[in-house]
């Protein structure tokens, strides 16, 4: 008899609580969509910073705690007043068309952040709003929700949903600076995509009332301090391939009973916590566990994964050439690994049918190289 795949996932997760997707893990999925063990492990909902602390590789990303302080002190005041400067940015930056506002803030909505109070008004003044019966343009703090691989998820953006000329737009604002007209790419594609998630919860929020996807914009509104002071400005960013991207993953969400059905009947990654949630689960079992999965490790996951230093001793061990990146990889086609570039390199592989071309320019390459080491000798 075959166990369901919700069963299967929550013997993966083991006997701690199982943590939800939010807006960052969404946007992890989309950044790297390859990689099977991050697929597992946020359906699971398995706490994967506990897992890699355990296995002797503890994450080591995130905001310092100036960096937070700093972009909630400038939130705070494009906020202030009813959204007075975010009203100026979009008026003069953005020359929006903004001829009356209504300022609704959900974010104190039954007092719990996550009550199920503030879901309900956020739906309704939307929904009132995207059918022209409501006032409101400006909506502050909106608790959105969505349901991927069965389970809710409850975005909740630090955003303001727009509505201009019957569309919402979503609103990301940011303290990194834009300065002559250009930001850090890093960083934009960083909001890009977690807003991405913001978008598609809009979208499905009004499509289950009938509304089409297109009142909901995807262009964003980037607003961050101007060059080197703490005046706002803002930009517009196309996020129409990253809305893609990320929706093909949640499709393959859907489908992640075919992962499951790869693994071991009794794979699990169960941290096996004892009364002070401490682990008490070998690491070199928890390790063997997780080797079992097939990883697709990115230098850029070390920005935001979990994961990463994990898979990225994975990928040292077995001389991947993943650790280079995806362009690397990408240029070196089918061949997998360094030691395959070495050999082919020093004529001590044979290379297959459609590996003649780049074997003859390794070789050719490593010819150059060592000339240049003969003349660095001479001299």
């Amino acid at each position: 008899m075959k166990i369901p795949v919700d069963d299967r996932l929550a013997a993966l997760r083991g006997s701690a609580k199982r943590l939800d997707y939010n807006a960052r893990s969404l946007a992890a999925l989309e950044n790297n969509p390859r990689c099977t063990l991050r697929a597992l492990l946020d359906a699971s909902g398995s706490d994967k910073a506990a897992i890699a602390t355990r296995v002797g590789h503890p994450p080591s990303f995130g905001q310092s705690s100036f960096a937070i302080t700093r972009g909630n002190a400038f939130e705070a005041m494009v906020k202030d007043n009813g959204c007075a400067e975010l009203l100026r940015v979009l008026r003069e930056t953005l020359e929006l068309t903004l001829p009356e506002v209504g300022y609704e803030d959900l974010n104190d909505v039954g007092g719990d952040g996550r009550s199920k109070e503030r879901h309900e008004r956020t739906e309704k003044v939307l929904l009132r709003a995207a059918r022209g019966e409501g006032e409101g343009t400006l909506f502050d703090h909106p608790m959105l929700c969505l349901l991927i691989g069965g389970h809710k998820a409850y975005l909740e953006p630090d955003l303001v949903a727009l509505r201009i000329d019957g569309r919402f737009h979503v609103v990301e604002i940011k303290s990194f600076p834009i300065i002559d007209e250009q930001a850090d790419s890093a960083q934009v594609r960083a909001a890009t995509t977690q807003a991405c998630a913001y978008i598609i919860a809009l979208r499905d929020l009004l499509g289950r009332a009938g509304i089409g996807e297109e009142a909901v914009s995807d262009t964003i509104v980037l607003v961050a301090p101007k060059d080197f002071t703490n005046r706002p400005t803002g930009a517009f960013v196309d996020a129409r391939k990253q809305v893609a991207a990320l929706t093909r993953q949640l499709s393959r969400i859907e489908r992640i009973g075919d992962l499951v059905d790869l693994l071991p009947e009794d794979l699990t990654f169960d941290l096996d916590l004892d009364k002070e949630k401490q682990p008490r689960r070998p690491a070199e079992e928890l390790t063997e566990a997780l080797d079992q999965v097939l990883v697709t490790y990115r230098p850029d996951c070390l920005n935001h994964c979990e994961m990463a230093f994990y898979c990225r001793s994975r990928a040292r061990a077995e001389a991947s050439l993943d650790v280079l990146g995806p362009v690397v990889r990408e240029q070196f086609g089918g061949i997998d690994t360094t030691t395959m570039v070495m050999g082919l390199a020093r004529g001590e592989l044979t290379p297959s049918e459609d590996q003649v071309e780049m074997a003859a320019a390794l070789r050719h390459a490593a010819r150059l190289r060592a000339e240049l080491e003969d003349l660095g000798g001479a001299a």
